[in-house]
């Protein structure tokens, strides 16, 4: 669980005003509240601050002898190395409505009439720090996760234990940026122990014994399976490993997929584990590196490396929610050896519980390492609480800076706790499938463009759904088919799910016999029935 006391803890504040009194009351108010002050008297001064030093919000008086605040703000947000500062503007002359809407709509975050109530000054700097560091964590977590699935995908593809070697040590070395390493048996019995001193750095081979491995597992997953962590004091880890040169204390990570098997071992600099989240994505990592190595030993065929590496960035289960019942399939196309794009995610939300499936444009490597991408993001997006069409409009953000050639289809159903109404919000992709308690049954076809096109996303559809409702999402591996029309297709489809059963479980193994076999795309199915 994240502290949240971090968020509101004392920062640095940039305060900017002419008038020497105000800024010094100001000033007076913030330091005692326990915040350090840089003080600037106009915009050239704060300007200079903002040069040397890293200020977590400015506060911008907006009459300013040599600039207006309206215009500090502009620039700053402008700027790619202040443009996440956050701003308040304040004004004993600037405090119409209009004033208010013109400062807010360049670049302040908040807007104060003067004379200013210290603690509402206070508050409103606590409520900007809070919601700043919460989406600056947030974002940390998103690149953490892109980094984390890029290793994921790097340990996968490993055709050779040199390869997997280098991609386990640098992925962890990328993931909390840091110097790391890693430590597993070779399938001839070898301890194949690797170094990276930081990011990007060259991988180092070191001789170990070959029990060090089970030794290591004793401090906190014993013969047991999973994975787990703990703290290895920095004299121990020398002893152990004289030739490392790792300094100070080391988080250890150990992973065993199988009874009986030899565990691997990941470890970094302890001071790089900041919080649980770091602790989670670590553990994922050196799971993922276990299976991976794991793979190696006992598949030569690139068709089960594959398959293995595409299962990894889907969710294993759904969530368990009152009032809905879920169930999914998730098959990959049994005669192609390239993995392809599609993806599916159920996640509780504080807006209801959020169900995406989609697909993106391709079968190959990248297709998979973007999805993981699309799909990690989307989960960043609706963990902050943001509505369907905004996540899509940051999705839509993230693939023209990352992948601006590529295209994926998504269609969001955001189900209101209740489960009385549901959010849809299609980015291209084969519609839901809607039926009522009734019977009747209709494909939700209002739809906004592809993810990648560069067009706004429309606001989402609502439904009132009452109870009985069924929903049926897709990808197009189950119904397209060459040579025959989508439309008939969809309507062939639409038939066998009003003939099959209404139980979700059942329902899609009726599907996945009626229309799977033989198929070519990978195929995605959630079904959800609302009580």
């Amino acid at each position: 669980m994240i502290d949240d006391t971090r968020d509101t803890a004392p920062a640095t504040i940039l305060v900017i005003d002419d008038n020497d009194t105000n800024r010094y009351v100001l000033a007076s108010w913030l330091r005692r509240a326990g915040h350090a002050v840089l003080e600037a008297g106009n915009a050239g001064e704060g300007f200079a601050h903002l040069a040397a030093s890293a200020p977590d919000i400015a506060i911008i008086d907006v009459r300013l002898p040599d600039m207006s605040g309206f215009e500090v703000s502009e620039r700053i947000k402008r700027d790619p190395a202040t443009a996440d500062l956050p701003v308040i503007q304040i004004s004993a002359a600037a405090i119409s409505p209009e004033d208010h809407a013109e400062g807010l709509h360049r670049g302040a975050d908040a807007y104060l009439d003067q004379p200013i109530d210290p603690g509402e000054l206070l508050a409103t700097v606590t409520a900007t720090l809070r919601y700043t560091r919460a989406r600056q964590r947030a974002e940390r977590l998103a690149a953490r996760l892109m980094a984390l699935n890029q290793a994921t995908l790097e340990v996968y593809s490993a055709v050779g234990f040199h390869s997997f070697a280098v991609a386990a040590t640098g992925g962890a070395a990328l993931l909390l940026d840091c110097a790391a390493s890693a430590v597993f048996l070779s399938p001839q019995g070898q301890a194949v122990h690797s170094v990276v001193a930081a990011p990007h750095a060259p991988a180092r081979t070191l001789p170990v014994q070959a029990d060090l491995l089970e030794r290591l597992a004793s401090h906190c997953l014993g013969d047991g399976t999973g994975a787990a962590m703990a703290t290895v004091p920095e004299a121990h880890w020398n002893a152990l490993f004289p030739a490392d040169h790792l300094p100070g204390d080391m988080a250890l990570a150990v992973a065993r997929t199988k009874r009986g098997r030899p565990p691997l071992c990941l470890a970094v600099s302890a001071d790089a584990v900041t919080g649980p989240d770091d602790q989670q994505l670590l553990q994922q990592l050196v799971h993922a590196c276990a299976l991976a190595l794991e793979a190696l030993r006992t598949y030569n065929e690139e068709h089960s490396l594959a398959l293995a590496l595409q299962r990894s960035f889907l969710p294993g289960s759904l969530p368990v929610v009152e009032g809905i019942d879920l169930a999914y399939r998730y098959l990959p196309a049994s005669e192609n050896t390239e993995i392809g794009g599609d993806f599916y995610e159920a996640l509780e939300t504080d807006n209801g519980l959020l169900l995406a499936i989609g697909d993106v444009a391709g079968h190959s490597l990248a297709a998979a390492t973007i999805m993981g991408e699309v799909r990690h993001a989307l989960r960043a997006y609706a963990s902050e609480g943001h509505q369907p069409h905004h996540i899509l409009d940051r999705l839509e953000t993230l693939l023209a800076i990352s992948h601006p050639a590529i295209t994926v289809t998504l269609c969001i159903v955001l189900i209101e706790p209740g489960a009385r109404r549901v959010h849809i919000a299609n980015a291209g992709h084969i519609p839901p499938l809607v039926i009522t308690r009734d019977g009747e049954a209709h494909f939700h076809i209002p739809h906004g463009p592809l993810l990648g096109m560069q067009i706004p996303h429309p606001r989402p559809e609502t439904l009132d759904t009452p109870p009985g409702t069924r929903l049926v999402l897709i990808t197009d591996g189950l119904v397209e088919v060459r040579d025959v029309d989508l439309d008939t297709s969809l309507a062939e489809f639409r038939a066998s799910v009003l003939a099959g059963p209404t139980d979700p479980e059942s329902l899609c193994d009726h599907l996945l016999k009626a229309y799977a076999e033989g198929g070519d795309d990978d195929i995605a199915i959630i079904t959800a029935t609302l009580a």
